[in-house]
C-alpha cells in the first residue's frame, strides 16, 4: 500500500511538495509505516518542526496522511528509538534538540573507569577555527563541489581539571557562514549551537574507532608523554536527508575513562 498524498489545505505547515512526491516514490514500496517515517523526516528536514517543538498529534497525522494512528505511532517509535524525536509522557512528541542533556551526550561515549553514576559534562578549550580550501579526502566525504572551502576547528575537551579529549572539526563552510572561535567561545554545546545559529542539526554518525600513538602535538596539549596510547575515533555526522556535513577526528586519552557503546 502507498500512502495517499495530503489533500485539501495543509494545516499544520507548508511541505514542499515536490521533495513529498520524491518521498513517496523512493518509499512505495516499504511498509506503510516507514513511508510514513520517511515523509516526517522530509517534514523535519524542511524546517516545519523545529528542535525542541512538538509535533502535531498522532491523531493529526494519521488524518492528514490518510492512514491508521497505529501506523503513525510505530514510524514516530522508531524516530524516538533513533533520539531524532522524544516523546514525553502527558505532553507530547517533540523534535530532539542537542541543548537538552538526554540528547547533547548522545555522540559523546565517554564514561569514568571509577564507577561515577552522572555522567561528567565536559568543558571546551576552542583553540583555532579557520577558513581554507578543503582537501580532495574531505571533499569527498563531505560530498562538496570541487574548490569549496572548508571551516577547520581544533579544541581540547576537559574533564573536571583535566584535558581528555583533542579533536580537529571539519565543516563545509557554505553550511557554517560566519562562525567564528568568538561564537565558539560561548561554551554551548557544540550542535545546539550547530542547531540554533546555522539551522543544521545532526541526526546520525558513523565512527572508525583504532588506537594511535600521541603525537609531539597531542602529547603537549594533553600533557602527556609522547607515544601514549590513544584511542583515536574518526566520525562522519549527518544531518536530514542523509547529508554528510561534519569530519571530527579525535584523540581520547583513556586512562581514567573508557569509550561505552550499546548494541541492539
Amino acid at each position: 500500500m502507498r500512502v495517499a498524498a495530503p489533500r485539501g489545505p495543509r494545516t499544520l505547515g507548508s511541505r514542499n511538495a515536490k521533495a513529498a512526491a520524491t518521498a513517496r516514490q523512493r518509499a512505495a514500496f516499504s511498509p506503510l509505516y516507514k513511508q510514513i517515517k520517511e515523509l516526517l523526516l522530509e517534514s523535519l528536514g524542511a524546517g516545519e518542526w523545529k528542535p525542541g517543538e512538538s509535533i502535531p498529534s498522532e491523531v493529526e497525522l494519521a488524518n492528514l496522511y490518510h492512514v491508521s494512528q497505529g501506523t503513525v505511532r510505530k514510524a514516530i517509535d522508531e524516530l524516538a528509538a533513533e533520539s531524532v524525536l522524544i516523546r514525553r509522557q502527558g505532553k507530547g512528541t517533540f523534535v530532539a534538540t542537542h541543548h537538552e542533556d538526554e540528547v547533547r551526550y548522545r555522540f559523546l561515549r565517554l564514561a569514568s573507569r571509577h564507577g561515577q553514576e552522572k555522567r561528567e559534562k565536559p568543558a571546551s578549550k576552542f583553540l583555532s577555527c579557520i577558513v581554507r580550501p578543503a582537501e580532495q579526502l574531505e571533499l569527498d566525504l563531505l560530498e562538496l563541489p570541487v574548490a569549496s572551502d572548508i571551516v577547520e576547528i581544533e579544541r581540547v575537551m576537559h574533564f573536571g581539571d583535566k584535558p581528555v579529549v583533542f579533536e580537529q572539526i571539519i565543516l563545509p563552510a557554505s553550511s557554517f557562514k560566519e562562525l567564528t572561535l568568538e561564537t565558539l567561545q560561548k561554551q554551548l554545546p557544540l550542535y545546539g549551537l550547530f542547531e540554533s545559529e546555522f539551522g543544521v542539526s545532526m541526526i546520525r554518525a558513523e565512527e572508525q574507532l583504532y588506537a594511535v600513538a600521541a603525537s609531539a602535538k597531542v602529547s603537549e596539549l594533553l600533557g602527556i608523554s609522547e607515544d601514549c596510547p590513544l584511542l583515536a575515533i574518526n566520525r562522519i555526522a549527518y544531518t536530514y536527508g542523509d547529508k554528510p556535513i561534519e569530519i571530527r577526528k579525535g584523540m581520547y586519552l583513556t586512562k581514567d575513562y573508557f569509550y561505552r557503546n550499546s548494541l541492539n
